[in-house]
């Protein structure tokens, strides 16, 4: 008997990793996304639970891979950490981002961030932030019933979620975690290590050195001591 080949009732669909699109339109931007990522990378390192994510398409229904989203920066609170092509909700207990920040470029257009706005909105995010560098603006939203409503002050804004205050100067926008220390950008978290690896070389030298030092008057003391018992002297007396 001759089997006959498996007839596929249904086409496998792809969800691919990529849209095509740069990640980032320029340096300031690009700086922006890679600093937020990394700080609040840091900030949930030890919290399995938590995933960090960066220009990570995320598709939120399963059989449509045209519905999708790729945030600069995305917290999703209750699924593991690790590697992934993209973020496909079903597979991920059908858990949405809770929190997505977007870091505007010369090349944002009205049209799309209302799109984007409404994605957020329709699929879930209940925290969403928007900075735009080249004009220190910034704006965020946050889910009531089932909307995103406007952040009506954002200056010194606690996020719920990441419990990271938002502070607007008339320069920049800065960033600081729960314990109070402003976000730093990867090149600064390397030059402060760098310090403090100098600094901790420099405390083993002067360890170092006081160890020598403290042999070296021991030694110089036996030497005393056996002097002094060759000739004849009790060093305890003296």
């Amino acid at each position: 008997m001759v089997s006959q080949p498996k007839i596929a009732t249904q086409h496998e669909i792809i969800y691919p990793d990529s849209d095509g699109k740069p990640m980032a339109e320029n340096t300031i931007q690009f700086r922006w996304i890679m600093t937020i990522y990394h700080n609040l990378a840091w900030l949930f390192a030890l919290q399995a639970d938590v995933f960090v994510a960066g220009d990570l398409l995320w598709y939120p229904v399963e059989g449509n891979n045209k519905i999708r989203q790729a945030p600069d920066v995305m917290v999703v609170f209750g699924v593991e950490k690790g590697d992934r092509g993209s973020y496909q909700q079903w597979k991920e207990k059908a858990i949405a981002p809770q929190v997505v920040l977007e870091i505007l470029s010369p090349g944002n257009r009205p049209g799309e961030l209302t799109r984007k706005l409404l994605f957020y909105e329709h699929y879930g995010v209940e925290e969403y932030y928007i900075y735009d560098p080249e004009n220190n603006d910034l704006s965020g939203c946050i889910r009531s019933g089932d909307r995103l409503a406007m952040i009506e002050e954002m200056q010194n804004w606690v996020s719920p979620r990441l419990q990271v205050r938002f502070e607007l100067s008339e320069e920049t926008l800065t960033l600081y975690n729960p314990q109070g220390q402003p976000f730093s950008s990867p090149l600064e978290i390397e030059q402060q290590l760098q310090q403090e690896r100098s600094r901790a070389e420099q405390e083993r030298s002067r360890a170092e050195q006081v160890t020598a030092e403290l042999e070296e008057e021991r030694r110089k003391t036996k030497r005393l001591e056996m002097l002094l018992r060759e000739a004849g002297i009790d060093g305890d007396r003296l």
